[in-house]
């Protein structure tokens, strides 16, 4: 049994490229993978190259839904912190992985991906524990926030899969009011074999690799994409980038926020809009003459903003002066493309 240490700190799939016995060539690079990008921006970058990946299945945990997803062993990054000092380092693909388990976390009513909520993976087969993990809050280009990790398995065959989901640590709104409230725990069948894992597809992006940008999510029928909502609801507030993450402002007055205007500001990567959960952030509001609010944001689940950070604010108006500061930069592992990005803040200034 192999353990990873959670960091509690804190897109079926469509894909583009090789398939067949084309897919062959692509997985012998997972077991010697391409470089990385030299001198890679620190800032979003396109890729070496991208992979496609096969669902495992779908099954109702509580109030949750949870997708179950596949794809070739490799490597991410994690966050380190040395006293504030932010960067990451590489995790590489271990002897004996075999697949890059992936799992995402709805509610099935409204469609909105929740993150916050902490979540594990055992693997049995016939009765027999062959892996157990907390596995990591991630981050990547092609499917946005999820959880993932590289696990090992005992060959082909039927496994099951007992997904353990945490209560969400985060403040819900209208519909979402009340739910996740719980851990909750499902089982689902995962039937693997080498073929098909070969079969998903694998594409090299020489021509682009290391170039500023991002290639595009994946679009899945049945699993949400955790990506933000264009235009906001409410009065719109501006935006502003912070180390290359999109931050953008609304005021919404609702009955579901209390009787104060709420201030939400939504954490989005530069290209594709997809939310960024586990940050810490701080706002300061100014307006004739007076600071309206002075206070850190917290983090919060709407059916019409998704996933954002937000506070009432009284007299809140789109007139009102907003800067807002990253005090904790995303708490999160990265695929490639996102490994040196979102890692230093500078007070942003919504316009």
């Amino acid at each position: 049994m192999r353990r990873r240490q959670f960091l509690t700190a804190t897109g079926t799939a469509a894909a583009v490229g090789l398939s067949g016995c084309l897919a062959e060539l692509g997985r012998l690079y997972t077991s010697d993978e391409p470089p990385v990008v030299r001198n890679r921006p620190n800032e979003v970058y396109i890729p070496t190259h991208v992979e496609g990946m096969k669902m495992a299945g779908t099954a109702d945990a509580g109030d949750y839904r949870v997708g179950l997803f596949y794809s070739y062993p490799h490597r991410f990054w994690v966050l380190d912190d040395e006293d504030g000092d932010y960067g990451t380092s590489k995790t590489t693909v271990e002897p004996g992985d075999d697949v890059h388990l992936m799992a995402s976390v709805w509610d099935p009513e409204t469609g909105t991906v929740v993150p916050d909520t902490g979540l594990s993976v055992e693997l049995s087969r016939d009765g027999e524990l062959v892996s157990e993990e907390v596995i990591y809050a991630m981050l990547s280009q092609r499917m946005g926030f999820h959880y993932g990790a590289n696990f090992g398995l005992d060959g082909d065959g039927t496994y099951d899969v007992r997904v353990n989901v945490g209560a969400a640590s985060l403040n819900r709104y209208g519909e979402l009011a009340g739910r996740f409230e719980s851990p909750a725990t499902v089982t689902l069948d995962f039937e693997f074999s080498t073929r098909d894992r070969d079969d998903i597809p694998y594409t090299m992006l020489d021509d682009q690799k290391g170039d500023p940008g991002a290639v595009k999510p994946m679009e899945m029928e049945m699993v949400p994409l955790g990506r933000a909502p264009e235009p906001l609801p409410g009065d719109q507030l501006g935006s502003g980038m912070a180390s290359g993450l999109r931050l953008v402002g609304t005021a919404i007055s609702a009955p579901r926020f209390g009787e104060d205007p709420y201030l939400a500001i939504s954490v989005q990567t530069p290209y594709n809009r997809l939310v960024v959960p586990r940050m810490g952030l701080s706002a300061t509001v100014s307006g004739g003459g007076l600071v309206r609010f002075d206070d850190r944001l917290e983090p919060g689940l709407d059916p019409e903003l998704g996933f954002h950070y937000g506070a009432t604010v009284p007299s809140l108006s789109n007139d009102d002066a907003v800067e807002v500061l990253v005090d904790t930069p995303p708490q999160v592992a990265r695929h490639e493309g996102y490994e040196t990005a979102f890692l230093e803040f500078d007070t942003v200034r919504l316009t």
